[in-house]
């Protein structure tokens, strides 16, 4: 197989991720037993066997049937597995894992007997869309995996984990840095990503303007969402919007859902929040959350060259050298841990550990054009949903990128979210 194809280095590389993505997730799956595996945690999320095979039959569908021009090799599965086939409460009746592992073995056994012979170049945005679908749904069986343990009443508090912290710039002597703030200054910058790789809700790439803005350096720790919460946070409601207070009501949470008491992970970024938690934690410090803009801007422009960085660090791809993500390391890390993946602006953190909130609405950039079908992004352009930027310890790498936008209803906490905040200059 790479002999063959060796003549294209565009499919040497899409070979090379398409393995490379789908060992991790055969790796995901040492994690499972008969129960979690068809189990549904949580009413928003499905369960693991169903984005297995979900990831099985988007595969199939696009690159054998829709590109390939070949029949479908499990019709069976059409219904089970497509994205609008069945309400998620549903989806618990599936396939046991030995079928499911077939089943991907089978599909992606043919997927490259077709990039053998595939003229790759008009093609190659659906192959990458594709390895980045795969990557997508693996961070939510990180979820569903988290969930799962939760609901067991298994899940670990402080577990023992090696870090990183060779090059840390922060520690408990020091907590102090991480209310930190670099100052933004007015201007110009890129927004958006016309790169082969961006998703559709990411173009066009186009010019904003920003008024000079303050933001935090680093995410907000438990340390400091300890003090909120110490501080009756949960309990006051001068804190909360209108709406955060009525889902505070109606859910009655007193901590984030990720929450860690062992006094260890203070310099963790608080993870496991909704949009109201922090945009309440916000107005306690006086402060706000960054719009998407002001966090891209923050992240990715280098004033200095006057372009934009894929990476806060530049075009080299994530590692540990930079970001913890990929799983590399299987939980939060301690802020500051990656003084070499520092933004242009300074801000460290900005890839990786916690995916954070901002204060914007999902919604299109001029000229957007849906990619490769109307439901990827543009039925979530509802003024309901909102952005989050940077990823997770758990987003992978091919996702992992400073223009990259998730989004989710406010009140979405089982999403590994943290966020940072900021201030406007009058």
């Amino acid at each position: 197989m790479i002999s063959k194809l060796s003549k294209s280095s565009t499919k040497e590389f899409i070979h090379f991720a398409l393995n490379e993505c789908r060992e991790k997730t055969l790796k995901l799956l040492s994690e499972l037993d008969d129960i979690t595996f068809c189990s549904q945690y949580h009413p928003d999320f499905s369960p693991v066997g169903w984005h297995l095979g979900h990831i099985a039959y988007t595969e199939s569908l696009w690159l054998l049937e829709h590109s390939a021009g070949l029949k479908c090799l499990f019709p069976e599965y059409r219904k089970l597995f497509a994205a609008d086939g069945l309400p998620k409460s549903e989806r618990v009746k599936l396939p046991n894992l030995t079928e499911i592992r077939y089943y991907l073995q089978t599909v992606r056994e043919k997927v490259l007997e077709y990039l053998e012979v595939v003229d790759i170049e008009p093609q190659e945005r659906l192959w990458r869309f594709l390895i980045q679908h795969e990557s997508q749904h693996c961070e939510i069986l990180s979820y569903v995996l988290e969930l799962s343990k939760i609901g067991k009443g298994a899940r670990v508090q402080g577990k023992n984990i090696k870090l990183n912290t060779q090059h840390s710039t922060l520690s408990t002597q020091h907590s102090a840095l991480s209310t930190q703030m670099v100052m933004i200054p007015a201007g110009e910058f890129e927004m958006g990503n016309n790169s082969i790789d961006a998703l559709d809700n990411e173009s066009l790439c186009h010019r904003v303007y920003l008024n000079t803005y303050w933001i935090d350096r680093y995410p907000v720790t438990c340390r400091q969402y300890r003090e909120f919460m110490a501080a009756g946070g949960y309990e006051n409601p001068e804190w909360w919007s209108e709406a955060g207070l009525q889902w505070l009501q109606t859910e009655q949470v007193t901590q984030p859902l990720y929450w860690h008491s062992d006094r260890s992970y203070d310099d963790h970024p608080v993870c496991g929040v909704s949009w109201y938690e922090a945009d309440a934690y916000s107005r306690f410090v006086g402060k706000r959350l960054p719009t998407e803009a002001e966090w891209e801007k923050a992240a990715s422009w280098d004033a200095q060259a006057q372009r934009r960085r894929t990476y806060p660090w530049g075009e080299e791809m994530p590692s540990l050298k930079y970001c913890n993500c990929d799983r590399l390391i299987g939980q939060t890390s301690p802020v500051g841990n990656y003084p070499e993946g520092q933004s242009p602006y300074g801000l460290l953190d900005t890839l990786g550990n916690v995916w954070e909130w901002t204060a914007s609405w999902f919604t299109p950039y001029q000229g957007f054009q849906s990619y490769p079908y109307v439901g990827y992004s543009q039925v979530y352009f509802d003024n309901k949903h909102r952005v989050l930027k940077g990823g997770s310890w758990a987003t992978r790498l091919w996702v992992a990128r400073c223009s990259f936008r998730n989004w989710y209803y406010p009140s979405v906490r089982q999403v590994f979210t943290g966020f940072r905040c900021a201030t406007s200059v009058n």
